[in-house]
């Protein structure tokens, strides 16, 4: 079985090279130790000191350099819009007041569909609308970031 030895930020690679595909929620994509299985058969091994934050399309480095691509699941979200800066801010303390995940999209906030929560986001005076995309929200502290690239050979 092969071992992932590395990771590749999506920025640093191209997808096209990929050997294999693994299609991942968000919260499979936070690990620490996993035997995967990608869609071409690939049976590989995630084996790392401290839980890892896989993004949609970073780039799974194994033992024989061969590239497995990280694909994001979709997942049922909502995408949340304020009328300025201010509001959005205001929208994202609420959040965060709740331990809610959340990611960061240009202007919008993206997050898991909750029925309280879109409640309660609309009578803030935000404009919530619901989405299908694969969700990498924000990591949680210093525990949920990671630096990429290192080697476990």
């Amino acid at each position: 079985m092969h071992r992932v030895t590395a990771i590749k930020p999506a920025a640093d690679w191209s997808a096209s090279k990929a050997k294999d595909r693994v299609t991942l929620d968000a919260g499979d994509r936070n690990r620490r130790r996993i035997v995967l299985t990608g869609e071409q058969g690939t049976q590989f091994m995630l084996d790392f000191p401290a839980p890892v934050t896989l993004r949609d399309g970073d780039g799974l480095v194994l033992d024989d350099d061969s590239i497995i691509l990280v694909q994001g699941a979709l997942e049922q979200l909502i995408e949340v819009c304020a009328h300025n800066a201010l509001d959005i801010v205001r929208l994202a303390w609420h959040l965060g007041n709740r331990h809610t995940d959340v990611q960061i999209v240009g202007d919008h906030i993206r997050l898991r569909r909750d029925h309280v929560l879109e409640d309660m986001l609309r009578g803030l005076g935000a404009h919530v609308s619901e989405l299908d995309a694969p969700f990498d929200p924000e990591p949680a502290g210093p525990h949920g970031q990671h630096e990429h690239e290192h080697d476990h050979g």
